[in-house]
């Protein structure tokens, strides 16, 4: 028995090889997303990391969050945002390859209530009827849902009748949140939270051509550390297939 060790262990020297190779070939992609790409983005990075090896690790917050993150130096390899102003900013100061970037998607609001209101919306101005005592958003300065809410409100001219009566939230899935616990009685958020949700209905969607134009730009992160695996990453989610994975999740796509 003791002539077959040596094979034995050249074999296993071997396997070892080839298992200490992948792992040197796989790398970690560290995105950051707006929280209202997250059901999304975990689908496709599920088939994607079983075809490529590669590890994605998501970091889903309001994209005016993880634009200062990323400022702060923040190892983020990818940028997904839910408005062109953050991707602006950071690529402003550099921190983004200008050459990677791309609209993506697009997005349109809703009214949503809890699902045992008897609240009925015709258009989007009854929001200004004191029976509204509470209205989600997101933070109207920061976070993107809350931005496109609060300059559409403005727009069909009610926001300064809403204003006081406004609880902002730190993302669009907060304000979602706020909804279906019953805490206020309407909220403002992207079609795509809303039709994942069985807390809440839809009182009121804005129609397109009507509410703001809602961009999602990605591009890499001018610093990231793993370039290659995040550019494929990039690559990937302008897929058809992925594409239709993004619509089915209610994003309206722009590749």
């Amino acid at each position: 028995m003791t002539k077959y060790i040596p094979l034995v262990i050249r074999v296993c020297v071997a396997l070892l090889s080839v298992t200490t190779l992948s792992q040197l070939k796989a790398d970690e992609v560290e995105v950051f997303a707006a929280a209202s790409l997250t059901d999304a983005l975990k689908e496709l990075a599920i088939t994607y990391m079983q075809t490529s090896g590669d590890k994605i690790v998501f970091n889903f917050a309001a994209s005016g969050t993880l634009a200062m993150q990323i400022k702060a130096g923040a190892p983020a390899d990818i940028f997904f945002s839910a408005d062109e102003p953050k991707m602006d900013d950071l690529a402003k100061a550099g921190q983004i390859a200008a050459d990677t970037r791309k609209d993506l998607l697009s997005n349109s609001l809703v009214i949503v209530v809890p699902t045992d209101s008897t609240a009925t919306l015709t258009s989007a101005a009854q929001l200004a009827d004191p029976k509204f005592q509470k209205i989600a958003l997101g933070q109207p300065q920061t976070v993107p849902a809350g931005v496109y809410a609060k300059a559409y409100l403005t727009q069909i001219g009610i926001w300064d009748k809403v204003a006081s009566r406004v609880i902002p939230s730190e993302s669009v899935r907060a304000a979602l949140a706020a909804v279906e616990t019953g805490n206020v009685d309407a909220g403002i958020v992207y079609k795509t939270d809303a039709l994942h949700s069985k807390k809440v209905k839809i009182a009121y969607e804005v129609p397109v051509a009507e509410g703001p134009a809602i961009a999602y730009p990605i591009a890499l992160v001018q610093d990231s550390k793993h370039a290659a695996a995040a550019k494929k990453f990039l690559e990937y989610l302008g897929e058809p297939s992925s594409l239709k994975t993004f619509e089915k999740y209610g994003f309206i796509t722009k590749g």
